[in-house]
């Protein structure tokens, strides 16, 4: 009786605690995935009940709309580049600032405060240094490397990469402070012995370092895949919602706003939105299931075995000089 006591106390502090944010999470993400789900069945101008159901219409359309292939595409360059270009810069200056050396700690905080500005900030600072006539351009002319002033933001052949230049620039900051964490967790006692051994620095990064720090690195790469595939708040304000599509710069989230609230289509809107939700669930559970499995698994296979270890001590058993020897070795 005491421990069925127990164990219903037990359920009743799970439901006082995770109650709260059970209903926050049921309130603020799936009734509106689900109501966003309702709607995109619908022709809805955003104000009164829907009334004009169409069906798939909305989803066939997205579908089979080029510029909403576009979009798609240019979040899975950025997904990749964001991966490619961070990650390597990210892993090089958190092993320089893991290192002692004058002005640590100022270096940190300089690479972190882009991370911390806002983006309305971020994206107009950029915008108006970026124009034909704006800071960069004229800096290039009077240090005599006018051949290389540009548009940076209307080119379609280079707006994209120009993007990736201030996501790399706005997000890095945080990878680095990530990074630093996990070697933190990294014993020193490794490498001074690998370095005993006659491992060089290199050698003792690619062989220690980095596997040890891979962990990190996952949980890392998995916050920027769905970033990612998310972004919005840059392109919007940097290139607009007309400008972004001509330029080349474009993404679902982007679309979903031009062509949903914009256009004064809501119900196509909602759809938009569901079918960006989906795509980052179905990718997130590949992740998840491809990658981040083997950190879970490791962490929950070890509570049982210590449990099932416990219930069931193992009798201490008398020694002789031969277990005794065994035990030694």
């Amino acid at each position: 009786m005491p421990q069925r006591k127990r164990e219903k106390g037990a359920r009743l502090e799970v439901i006082l605690l995770a109650g709260p944010a059970l209903l926050v999470f049921l309130a603020f993400v799936i009734f509106p995935v689900l109501m966003a789900a309702y709607y995109g069945f619908f022709s809805w101008q955003g104000y009164g009940p829907p009334t004009d159901f169409v069906g798939l219409k909305n989803y066939l359309t997205i579908l089979q709309d080029p510029l909403f292939h576009d979009a798609l595409a240019h979040n899975g360059f950025i997904l990749v580049f964001s991966l490619v270009l961070q990650g390597p810069i990210a892993v090089l200056l958190a092993l320089l600032l893991n290192r002692r050396m004058r002005g640590q700690s100022l270096i940190r905080v300089l690479i972190f405060v882009p991370y911390v500005i806002s983006e309305v900030v971020v994206g107009t600072g950029w915008s108006l240094m970026l124009q034909t006539n704006g800071a960069l351009n004229a800096m290039l002319t009077n240090m005599g490397l006018g051949f290389l002033a540009t548009d940076w933001l209307s080119d379609p052949g280079i707006a994209i990469w120009t993007l990736m230049a201030i996501i790399t620039w706005k997000y890095i900051g945080f990878a680095v402070i990530l990074f630093l964490a996990g070697l933190q967790g990294i014993p020193e006692e490794l490498h001074e012995a690998a370095a005993i051994d006659g491992a060089s620095y290199w050698q003792i990064q690619w062989r220690i370092t980095l596997p040890l720090l891979a962990p990190t690195l996952r949980i890392w790469a998995f916050l920027s895949i769905i970033g990612s595939l998310q972004l919005f708040d840059l392109v919007y304000i940097i290139w607009g919602q007309y400008i972004a599509s001509t330029a080349g710069t474009s993404t679902m989230a982007t679309y979903m706003v031009s062509e949903g609230r914009n256009a004064g289509n809501y119900g196509y809107g909602n759809a938009v939105a569901v079918v960006l939700f989906l795509i980052s669930l179905v990718v997130a559970l590949i992740y998840q299931r491809a990658v981040l499995r083997r950190d879970t698994d490791g962490a929950l296979t070890g509570a049982p075995t210590s449990r099932k270890r416990s219930r069931h001590p193992v009798d201490p058993q008398p020694t002789t000089p031969e277990l005794e020897k065994e035990l030694v070795r």
